[in-house]
């Protein structure tokens, strides 16, 4: 996972907070399990090649021009555009390692919870089927809640926590879960899409994926492999001038591209930056 601005939510959170306070939601949702699950097909991802904006740090009238806008779960979504609801799915927010039953979270050897060293997060435990839809029920009542709020697509992070498992978990495991999620997302109208993880885009009908945002594609040359499965359903994010450099001289006039600062800070913050092609 690189530059994966969502855990800088803890550290802008005095920041952003009073922003997120008016957001946040109460309601909940229980979930209609009388309707059979929509194919990917059946749901509408994206629109492509529009302005958007990244707003997982905490929401903010959008910019002028901006269509799409991806905002934290508990957040509600942008009124008139496409809103996408981002879920932690594959790994436990800095310090909510409680909120999880313990044999949840994946552990080594010796009995020690695995970290996400870099931004301080337990990974969770997708080793067998049965843990698999015990964290599902948790993600999946996130995914209800983004629904009933009225989000037109989810963003499950953290797909390739597999490679930070220290082996414990592979490819297969996450795949496995996405279809879990993707399957709920469907069911409840919902695109849903891969975050990041190229090096399983190719997968994405199996695994039941509509779309695909990716974090600086343009700065480590990995655009066209998501475009080769998703065609131009595709957003990226760019954190350096290079890279949002990079990425829209090659995909500027057929995707989605914005350049956020790496807190993804609320408008009015400091450090706040948006930039488009």
């Amino acid at each position: 996972m690189r530059g994966n601005p969502r855990t800088y939510l803890g550290v802008a959170a005095a920041v952003c907070a009073a922003a997120l306070a008016a957001s946040v939601s109460a309601r909940t949702h229980a979930p209609d399990r009388t309707h059979a699950p929509r194919q990917a097909g059946e749901v509408s991802p994206p629109p492509t090649h529009a302005g958007f904006d990244y707003q997982i740090g905490g929401p903010y009238t959008p910019p002028a021009g901006v269509r799409v806008v991806s905002r934290d779960h508990e957040a509600s979504p942008a009124a008139g555009l496409y809103t996408i609801c981002y879920v932690n799915a594959f790994q436990a927010q800095p310090e909510a390692e409680k909120e999880w039953d313990a044999d949840l979270l994946l552990r080594d050897s010796a009995g020690k919870a695995v970290y996400d060293d870099q931004w301080g997060e337990a990974l969770l435990d997708l080793r067998t089927d049965a843990k698999r839809k015990r964290v599902a029920t948790k993600v999946n009542a996130w995914i209800d809640q983004c629904a009933a709020k009225g989000f037109n697509a989810v963003e499950p992070d953290n797909y390739d926590s597999y490679t930070r498992s220290r082996g414990l978990l592979d490819a297969a495991d996450a795949q496995a879960f996405i279809r879990l999620l993707s399957r709920r997302a469907h069911a409840d109208g919902l695109a849903i899409g891969q975050k990041n993880t190229a090096e399983l885009a190719g997968s994405r009908h199996e695994n039941g994926l509509d779309f695909a945002i990716t974090e600086e594609c343009g700065r480590y040359d990995e655009c066209g492999a998501y475009t080769d499965a998703f065609g131009d359903h595709v957003i990226d994010i760019e954190y350096s001038g290079e890279g949002m450099a990079r990425a829209c001289a090659r995909w500027g006039r057929t995707l989605s591209i914005v350049r956020r600062d790496l807190a993804v800070s609320p408008a009015g913050s400091g450090g706040h930056l948006r930039k488009g092609c």
